[in-house]
């Protein structure tokens, strides 16, 4: 089995490719690098360039012609960012994305994984978050995945395109055998954080502690990326089982089910670290939420998937990661790649 990874180059991409490889797929990934690394791609069947270059996508196809799906892992993800440069965000996780998906659509490609997000569910929800939980983005870039979604199920019902959109809630992690990781250096997502400020014995921020949460902080769902990567496999191997109703758009929650706190995460990691970090209390970030966490009743049900690795395991991968992150990125070029694209 053969299958697109738009993206493929970057954390969840790249982790998805080596979940393939492990279960017998065979990756072909397509990614221009705006945040993806060579290094995750050396010993792949690559193709360099933008997922929106149709000519780009015929090549692809015309080499692969026995592609079974497609998966569109390509993003950009910071919600920060997102609020100050929201047209950078609507163009490529909107934009290109629909372009891309038009493609594979013009080349007889009915299957899509869609990476999306659980930011786009409504705030205030209490206890565990389901499918059909109310849909309310709040930053440009959860606006982003939600309109994708809109537009995909749209283009689903009106023809042969069938599409699994799985809802990710907060990624942790790394590849366990170290193939990759997060491949930022400064990370923005609160786990990287403290990892940053443990590496460089800066005070770790916590940003807002007003929250209708347990203690004040935002509680998020920590799932590790690998059991992400398998759910990706799980869908794959189940695809044409998950549309027997007749319904050609579908949604699944990935997530760990239980909700973690900054402060909770925190003392989870400076237990598994043994280097407990300095803390200070700091307002809200525009765009943030309280936060919830994940039903994966569905997912169980569906796919067979349930989380398999622990927040401890989570917290430990991305250490170990990120001691490893500079000898993995420093070395290697492009030509070290399957280089079948445009160089």
């Amino acid at each position: 089995m053969k299958v697109l990874i738009a993206g493929g180059a970057g954390y969840i991409g790249s982790t998805v490719a080596s979940a393939c490889l492990d279960a017998g797929i065979t990756p072909i990934i397509v990614d221009n690098f705006l945040t993806g690394r060579k290094e995750f791609v050396r010993g792949r069947i690559f193709y360099e360039g933008d997922i929106a270059d149709h000519e780009l996508i015929d090549r692809v196809f015309l080499d692969h012609p026995d592609m079974y799906a497609s998966i569109l892992c390509a993003a950009v993800i910071n919600v920060p960012d997102s609020v100050q440069k929201p047209v950078d965000y609507y163009r490529n996780n909107v934009s290109k994305s629909l372009r891309f998906v038009e493609g594979i659509v013009e080349r007889g490609c009915d299957r899509l994984l869609f990476s999306s997000s659980a930011s786009i569910y409504e705030t205030n929800l209490v206890g565990p978050v389901d499918e059909h939980a109310p849909i309310e983005p709040l930053s440009p870039y959860a606006k982003t995945k939600a309109v994708s979604e809109w537009v995909f199920e749209d283009i689903a019902r009106s023809g042969p395109l069938r599409v699994l959109s799985l809802r990710y809630f907060n990624p942790i992690g790394a590849d366990p055998s170290m193939r990759s990781g997060l491949q930022l250096s400064e990370p923005t997502h609160v786990l990287g954080r403290m990892i940053q400020s443990m590496q460089t014995e800066s005070t770790f921020q916590i940003t807002g502690t007003d929250y209708p949460t347990r203690d004040g902080s935002g509680i998020r769902d920590y799932v590790h990326v690998w059991d992400i990567a398998q759910a990706h496999v799980l869908a794959l191997e189940n695809f044409d089982g998950l549309f027997t109703d007749g319904i050609p758009y579908e949604v699944i929650n990935l997530g760990s089910g239980s909700g973690t706190t900054v402060k909770e995460l925190l003392a989870a990691f400076n237990m598994v670290s043994g280097v407990p970090i300095s803390v200070v209390e700091a307002p809200r970030r525009e765009g943030d939420n309280a936060g919830s966490y994940a039903s994966f009743e569905k997912a169980h049900r569906l796919l067979g998937w349930s989380p398999q690795l622990p927040l401890a395991s989570g917290i430990l991968d991305s250490l170990t990661w990120a001691k490893q992150r500079d000898q993995v990125l420093g070395g290697g070029t492009k030509d070290e790649a399957r280089m079948v694209g445009r160089s």
